[in-house]
């Protein structure tokens, strides 16, 4: 009788620190002899030293691989990655770890971990080309995209693969490498920057090569559509060309010397240059010249930035023009102030001699008496306005006035003095407040017309419906010395007249001993004493003065 055993031989086999396992279901029929077991067992054994050995050429043929893995990744800087098709399995190099930085427990092992890390608005566009390039079984795919790193930001990546098919052509595996490029990628965006402000912009961009000897000025390689608007020549007429091309005969007999100097410097520099449109007009433009360095800090390139400056020029030669005729209409009605003023003053002389006489003779006739005074006071007038004008041309044509140290009570009391008679008139209340501020630097002479201007104008122009109030002060605020005066006159309308205050010739009111020269003089000897002046007033309510002075003996 024949028996039926069945026997389960595992072998446990250990290769390079990994576990193999082989099982051998062996179906012996034991027909009444043990030599046909121990045959079974023999040959048992002969197989499981092929298996062994098959293994470890297997084992040794991962290693190698997954060694050639690291050192292509090494030497690319790329992280490779081995998809399983139909399993969906994934395997990375260690690159998904160095350049991503992920941990090794981190990374995932299958599809959905790498579409997880693609960024949102490129994953489905990659998706979808990856997978019409499996369909179509192209043996060669790349995309751009950016790829999700450890610590949450994203860098551009340049992926690209290839399939592996079986012998009946049907796709199993893909096997790829991602290229960090995040830096080209900045660089490209940077570039196309620079390319739009290069060809938006509205001032002639100019690249040219380096020049190969010292006269030689540099061949250009580049211009942007500025330079085409500016001197009419199109891109294709001025490549290969140097810059004399654009130059009038003029500068190319002057400037070229001189512009090779500079560019054999090879440094930054500016300058203003007279070229010429492709129709021959001349125009202005300011250039400016930078040298350009290739990545072994050579030399390589000019980059040139011309404006035109045409009209500016044109405005400039005007100016200078204008300021020329102003000059010289300005020494003119000086010459003519000295000698009007000169050859007024001997008849005026002898006209206020005669008047100082006629007072003398006693006059019965009243209408007489009457145009006698009238013209000995227009006499009066025309004297002090000759004087004024006199003291406005002194003023206007000093570069510097000499100061000193000044008390200035001592001042107003020499003031109040020359204005005694119409102060017993007007009868004024007068407030001063000067010991905040007793001692200035100043031109004696100026500080004390400016006063008496201000007191006599108090004094003058004061509301005949209350009694004359006028306040003087003065105080040091750091380094300044502030100077008011005020008073409660018939005060001026600001908003109609706040522009001329200070002006030539301007009244303000219908007085008919009103010069509209005083605040002008005032003006011009406070600004020469480097000091300010301003104004508040309203009518009915009275007029305030500011004064303010440098605390500088040199100013």
């Amino acid at each position: 009788m024949a028996l039926l055993s069945h026997y389960y031989i595992v072998n446990f086999i250990s290769i390079n620190n990994q576990l193999y396992y082989s099982l051998s279901i062996c179906i012996l029929i034991i027909i009444g002899s043990p030599i046909a077991l121990i045959t079974i067992i023999r040959l048992n054994d002969k197989k499981n030293n092929d298996s062994i050995t098959n293994l470890k050429r297997i084992n040794k043929e991962l290693y190698e691989s997954n060694e050639k893995y690291d050192i292509v990744a090494k030497a690319t800087s790329d992280t490779i990655w081995d998809w399983d098709i139909k399993t969906g399995g994934f395997i990375w190099n260690k690159g998904i770890q160095g350049i991503f930085g992920y941990k090794k427990e981190d990374v995932g092992e299958n599809l959905q971990w790498w579409f997880e890390k693609i960024h949102p608005e490129d994953s489905l566009k990659m998706s979808v080309k990856l997978y019409s390039f499996i369909e179509q079984k192209t043996e060669k795919w790349q995309d751009y995209y950016r790829f999700m790193c450890a610590d949450g930001t994203y860098k551009y990546v340049f992926d690209r693969g290839f399939l592996v098919m079986d012998d009946d052509r049907n796709v199993i595996r893909m096997i790829g490498a991602i290229q960090d490029i995040t830096k080209q990628k900045e660089e490209e965006q940077r570039l196309k920057l620079l390319e739009t402000v290069i060809t938006q912009t509205k001032d002639t961009v100019i690249i040219t090569e380096t020049s190969n000897t010292e006269i030689e000025l540099p061949k250009i390689v580049f211009v942007n559509p500025a330079f085409s608007k500016m001197t009419g020549y199109k891109s294709k007429e001025v490549i290969g060309k140097n810059a004399t091309i654009l130059m009038n005969k003029f500068s190319v007999r002057n400037d070229i010397k001189k512009l090779a100097e500079v560019i054999k410097k090879k440094e930054e520099f500016t300058f203003e240059a007279l070229n010429k449109r492709k129709n021959g007009e001349q125009y202005w433009v300011n250039l400016t010249m930078i040298p350009i360095t290739n990545k072994d800090n050579q030399h390589s390139h000019w980059i040139s930035i011309q404006r035109d400056i045409s009209d500016e020029k044109e405005r400039e030669k005007e100016r200078e023009h204008l300021i020329s005729e102003l000059t010289q209409n300005n020494k003119d009605l000086k010459q003519f102030s000295y000698i009007t003023s000169h050859n007024l003053r001997a008849p005026l002389s002898n006209l206020t001699g005669l008047l100082n006489l006629v007072e003398d003779i006693p006059i019965e006739n009243q209408e007489l008496k009457e145009i006698i005074s009238g013209f000995s006071k227009s006499t009066h007038q025309l004297n002090e306005t000759i004087n004024d004008l006199v003291n406005v041309i002194i003023i206007k044509d000093s570069p510097s006035i000499q100061k000193e140290g000044i008390v200035i009570k001592d001042v107003f009391e020499s003031v109040f003095n020359q204005l005694s008679f119409l102060i017993g008139v007007k009868k004024p209340i007068i407030k001063m407040d000067l010991n905040k501020a007793q001692i200035v630097y100043l031109n004696k002479s100026y500080i004390e017309s400016i006063l008496l201007n201000l007191m006599s104008n108090s004094l003058r122009y004061c509301d005949p419906n209350r009694q004359l109030k006028i306040s003087i002060a003065s105080k040091k605020v750091e380094n300044e010395t502030i100077m008011t005066f005020k008073d409660n006159g018939i005060g001026i309308d600001l908003e109609r007249n706040k522009d001329k205050v200070f002006g030539l010739y301007q009244r303000f009111h219908d007085y008919p001993d009103s010069k509209g020269l005083g605040l002008y003089l005032v003006k011009s000897q406070v600004e020469s004493m480097g000091g300010t002046i301003s104004i508040d007033s309203k009518v009915g309510v009275g007029t305030t003065f500011t004064i303010i002075f440098k605390n500088n003996k040199d100013v």
